[in-house]
């Protein structure tokens, strides 16, 4: 990693953004595996570690598998992230699993932004598509998908619109998220 793309974990959490349209250009295999070794690092509950990742390289194999979403252009990398429920805490009803997956995906998709790759996270795919299509075993939950590349330069009109009506950009004033002491 060269100098201009050293950023602080702060710096990393602040600009990072979805990205829907990738470059026509392969990720090194090193910087996959960066990522996923700080998904690899990631805390969860007792230590248990319940994450699998499947991780699919190049443009064309990621595209066979038709399980992104058709405004996901050319990334060069899918990132599947999957949970063993039973490999982790089920606690009043909140399993834990779930979460244990998201703090793993979000270290992967803050280290991919650090390395000057671009990640998006998606939750609305078909699981049995998923599961059939990557041979994942049935007592494995697929939680989310991350295509993963470098960002295309110009951002669509759909990438615009969406952002728009979704405002991803607008963060809520941390007065109206955070109450002191008491509610």
């Amino acid at each position: 990693m060269t100098d201009e793309h050293q950023i602080s974990v702060f710096d990393a959490i602040a600009s990072r953004r979805s990205v829907r349209s990738f470059e026509d250009v392969p990720v090194e295999d090193a910087k996959i595996n960066l990522c996923v070794e700080a998904a690899r690092l990631a805390p969860s509950w007792a230590n248990k570690q319940c994450w699998h990742f499947v991780v699919v390289r190049g443009k064309q194999a990621v595209a066979e598998l038709g399980l992104t979403p058709a405004h996901i252009k050319n990334a060069q990398v899918l990132v599947i992230a999957c949970g063993d429920p039973d490999k982790s805490g089920n606690i009043d009803g909140k399993q834990y699993y779930l979460v244990d997956v998201a703090i793993a995906v979000e270290h992967l998709v803050l280290a991919a932004w650090e390395q000057g790759l671009g990640t998006v996270w998606v939750g609305a795919f078909k699981e049995e598509r998923v599961r059939k299509a990557l041979g994942i075993p049935e007592n494995i939950k697929v939680v989310a998908l991350i295509p993963m590349g470098y960002p295309a330069g110009k951002e669509g009109i759909r990438a615009k619109l969406l952002k728009k009506v979704v405002g991803s950009a607008n963060r809520k004033d941390v007065k109206e998220i955070v109450h002191w002491e008491k509610w």
